[in-house]
C-alpha cells in the first residue's frame, strides 16, 4: 500500500514531531489522525483515553482478546476497558504494530545508549518513553496510575517457540503511515522514543509527521466493524454511548 495524498480541504492540522518528543491532542469523533514515518525506522508509543471521562482508556488485553490477534493492523480497533471502540485502524501500510513491549525507562536508555545529559547535549539529550508519557499525561491531570499497556506503532515484535521476543529492525519504511479514526472524542497521548527492544547503537530517534483530517461517517459495512462479530458489538456499544442505535438494531 502506498500513501495517498489527503484532500487539503479535509485537513485541519499538520505537525512535524521530532524523535524522542511527546505530544497529545483530543481527536474528535469524525476525525482521523494520520501518522507518517518520513524516514523509516520510527516508533510511536501511544495511549488513548475517553476525552470526556479519562478513567475509560485503551485496554490492550481486551483489544487483543476480542479480535483474536497479538498485533494490530488495518481493520483492527482499539477497545476501551468499557467495551467501546476508541480508535479504528482504517489504513495501514506497515501491516504490524506492536502491542506487547511497553516503553523504555531511564535505566534502559542509559544502558543502551550511554549517558546523555542536557548539560552536554542540550536538546539532543537522551529521553525515555516513560518520562515523556508522564510529562504529557500531567497536562491532562493524569499521572503514574494512568500509565497502562501502550501501542508501539511502526514497530514489529514476534515471539519464537521458546517465548523469546524478537524486534524486527527496519520494519517501517520511509513513507509508511497508519490512520487512526476516532470513534469517540479520544485523548491521544504519544511519544517518539525508540522502541525498548531496538538494538540500534547510538542515539538516533526518528521523527514522525502528524495530520488530522475530517473523515466520512463509517457505515454498517465499514471493514473495521465487519472484521469480526466482537467488533460489531463494540461499535454498537459505542453507538449507545452516543445515544444512537447500534448498527445491528437499525
Amino acid at each position: 500500500m502506498t500513501q495517498t495524498d489527503l484532500d487539503p480541504t479535509r485537513v485541519v492540522h499538520r505537525e512535524s514531531l521530532p524523535g524522542a518528543r511527546n505530544w497529545s491532542f483530543i481527536i474528535r469523533r469524525g476525525f482521523t489522525l494520520r501518522l507518517t514515518d518520513p524516514n523509516g525506522g520510527a516508533n510511536v508509543s501511544l495511549l488513548a483515553y475517553n476525552a470526556a471521562e479519562k478513567l475509560e482508556r485503551y485496554n490492550a488485553a481486551d483489544t487483543l482478546k476480542a479480535q483474536h490477534t497479538a498485533f494490530l493492523t488495518k481493520g483492527h480497533v482499539c477497545y476501551s476497558d468499557m467495551g467501546r471502540v476508541l480508535l479504528s485502524l482504517t489504513e495501514d501500510s506497515c501491516g504490524w504494530h506492536d502491542t506487547m513491549c511497553g516503553v523504555s525507562n531511564a535505566e534502559e536508555v542509559r544502558r543502551q545508549y550511554g549517558e546523555g545529559r542536557y548539560q552536554e547535549l542540550r536538546n539532543g539529550f537522551h529521553r525515555n518513553g516513560r518520562e515523556l508519557f508522564l510529562i504529557e499525561l500531567g497536562k491532562w491531570g493524569l499521572g503514574k496510575r494512568d500509565l497502562v499497556a501502550n501501542l508501539n506503532l511502526f514497530s514489529k515484535v514476534t515471539v519464537d517457540d521458546s517465548g523469546a521476543l524478537h524486534f524486527h529492525e527496519g520494519h517501517s519504511k520511509a513513507g509508511d503511515f497508519v490512520d487512526l479514526r476516532a470513534e469517540m472524542d479520544t485523548l491521544v497521548v504519544l511519544n517518539t522514543c525508540p522502541h525498548p527492544l531496538d538494538l540500534a547503537h547510538g542515539w538516533n530517534p526518528k521523527p514522525v509527521e502528524l495530520a488530522i483530517w475530517r473523515n466520512d461517517p463509517p457505515g454498517d459495512d465499514d471493514p473495521c466493524r465487519t472484521s469480526c462479530e466482537e467488533n460489531r458489538r463494540g461499535f454498537d456499544n459505542t453507538a449507545i454511548y452516543h445515544c444512537q442505535y447500534g448498527g445491528a438494531d437499525r
